[in-house]
């Protein structure tokens, strides 16, 4: 399936905007990634908005689709870039929010620590992916509702913060909708209130400031005439 025939907006330039070097090594990443985290973390690990990130991403390479690059975009940017600046604080003996300490823990194995690096390029990917193909509006309200659907499932179905890893080592308070204590949830508002707040949060702070970069950012794909 080609970009075009994938998304009708596309145009003949976006076809072959994303060098070929680059899905493969994408793919063989994910080709790692992948079942080592479904083993160690179980299937639920992929309803993180940075790993349906990482698969909408892996679409969009080889589709070369910008709705998929700028839906993974719109989710991930901001908070991805938090990450990266809270590594290099951890890196130079600094602490800013602690959401990397993961990393600097000789406990977990080095392996899935280095998988883990992906938060600190991906970011960069997706600028980089994002100006190759264009930036596509209907990225705010396709992954506002992506969002929001996930934050809802992991509400409802999966182990709230606190909660004792079951089965496949399954991660708790996925997408933080518990509250930002993976030992224990909030407790200073009803959990349905957070969780609707929560998600306003993240539409209001983080998807419609990163849909306006990107607006400025993604140049639309020059259209070329058919010879």
């Amino acid at each position: 399936m080609s970009a075009t025939d994938f998304d009708p907006a596309a145009g003949p330039a976006a076809v072959r905007r994303v060098p070929l070097g680059l899905k493969l090594a994408y793919t063989a990443f994910l080709g790692v990634l992948i079942p080592a985290y479904w083993v160690k973390y179980g299937p639920t690990n992929f309803l993180y908005f940075c790993d349906i990130a990482l698969l909408l991403t892996l679409a969009g390479v080889w589709w070369e689709n910008r709705l998929l690059v700028s839906m993974a975009a719109v989710g991930i940017l901001l908070p991805q870039m938090l990450w990266c600046v809270d590594f290099v604080a951890q890196l130079l003996g600094g602490r800013i929010t602690g959401m990397t300490a993961y990393m600097f823990d000789a406990q977990r194995p080095l392996f899935l620590r280095g998988l883990s690096l992906f938060h600190g390029w991906l970011p960069f990917l997706l600028l980089y992916l994002v100006r190759r193909l264009g930036y596509d509006r209907r990225a705010l309200p396709a992954w506002t509702a992506l969002g929001w659907t996930l934050c809802v499932i992991c509400f409802l179905f999966l182990p709230p913060a606190g909660a004792a890893y079951a089965g496949h080592m399954a991660p708790n308070n996925i997408n933080y909708v518990f509250g930002f204590d993976d030992a224990q949830p909030q407790s200073w508002m009803p959990p349905a209130a957070y969780l609707c707040a929560w998600m306003g949060a993240l539409l209001a702070l983080a998807f419609v400031p990163t849909h306006w970069f990107l607006c400025r950012w993604g140049r639309a794909p020059k259209t070329v005439a058919p010879a």
